[in-house]
């Protein structure tokens, strides 16, 4: 299940949400039967509100955006990328502790 604090994009709002974003955005590539992309959820949601206004950060359930997971070159998930300027800058694959995803954000900053 996608989670309701988060924007979710897909194919459609790929472009207008991360390529074209004025800022930096943090890309959370998820599946609804995914339970490590589940245990990492609220360690995004935190980080969303932290980074609020700085750092957009989405979700992007690879069933409803498998064009933009293949774009990103998405094979497992989680994944997370980072992308500046519409360039991705920093990935994380697989579930990770909060440190390690601000550290990610950190390094699109």
């Amino acid at each position: 299940m996608p989670s309701k604090k988060l924007a979710q994009v897909n194919d459609l709002n790929w472009e207008s949400e991360v390529t074209k974003s004025d800022v930096p955005v943090l890309v959370d590539f998820t599946g609804q039967y995914c339970a490590p992309c589940k245990q990492i959820e609220p360690f995004i949601e935190q980080l969303a509100s932290e980074y609020a206004g700085r750092v957009k950060i989405v979700q992007v359930d690879v069933e409803e955006g498998p064009n933009a997971a293949a774009k990103a070159g998405v094979k497992n998930i989680p994944t997370l990328i980072m992308y500046k300027a519409g360039e991705a800058v920093a990935t994380q694959k697989g579930a990770a502790p909060k440190t390690i995803l601000k550290q990610l954000i950190e390094r699109g900053l």
